[in-house]
């Protein structure tokens, strides 16, 4: 019997020493987290930097044949109202002789609104064919003078060194004529 009650102890002691060195391990891996934390927390954006992260754009003032530029992630960004004109020259283009095939359809969310990053593929130069009275190039879009790129209507490179489109930013309609980029 005295055996029997030995052995019931040794059990006891072994589960209460097992539990004792789970609950150090716990606290102090919450200890731990707590202590990191501040550290990994600081590597988030700041909040200038979120705020940064999406621009709304009202279309409303936009009439069509015009176009702003707006800033989005420190970048120019491009919103043109086209024109019927515009509309029907991006798409009845033949993908297949673009320098960059894409389709004007891939390219747009409702085709008499065009959202493009105004940096030229090229060497990273703002193309001019925004403003009234820029030189749009031969295809009714952009003209980069630095080094001769010609867009279309649809943002797409046509002539010149620029070895890609203008690329389009990710941006969704909010309103009927409200977007938001990003």
């Amino acid at each position: 019997m005295a055996q029997a009650a030995h052995t019931a102890g040794h059990s006891d002691g072994e589960s209460r020493r097992d539990f004792l060195y789970l609950a150090t391990g716990a606290v102090g891996a919450v200890g731990l987290a707590s202590a990191v934390w501040p550290f990994i927390h600081q590597m988030n954006p700041s909040a200038d930097v979120l705020a940064l992260s999406t621009t709304d754009v009202d279309l409303t003032p936009i009439q069509v044949g015009q176009a702003i530029t707006v800033v989005w992630r420190g970048k120019p960004v491009f919103v043109r109202h086209r024109t019927p004109k515009e509309i029907e020259e991006a798409e009845t283009v033949n993908v297949n002789d673009l320098p960059d095939p894409q389709a004007d359809a891939d390219r747009v969310e409702k085709p008499e609104w065009l959202v493009v990053v105004g940096v030229c593929t090229h060497l990273g130069c703002v193309p001019l064919g925004t403003k009234a009275g820029d030189p749009k190039g031969d295809y009714d879009g952009w003209f980069c003078p630095c080094h001769g790129s010609h867009y279309d209507s649809s943002g797409r490179i046509r002539r010149g060194p620029a070895p890609a489109n203008l690329a389009v930013p990710q941006y969704s309609f909010i309103e009927d004529q409200k977007i938001r980029i990003g």
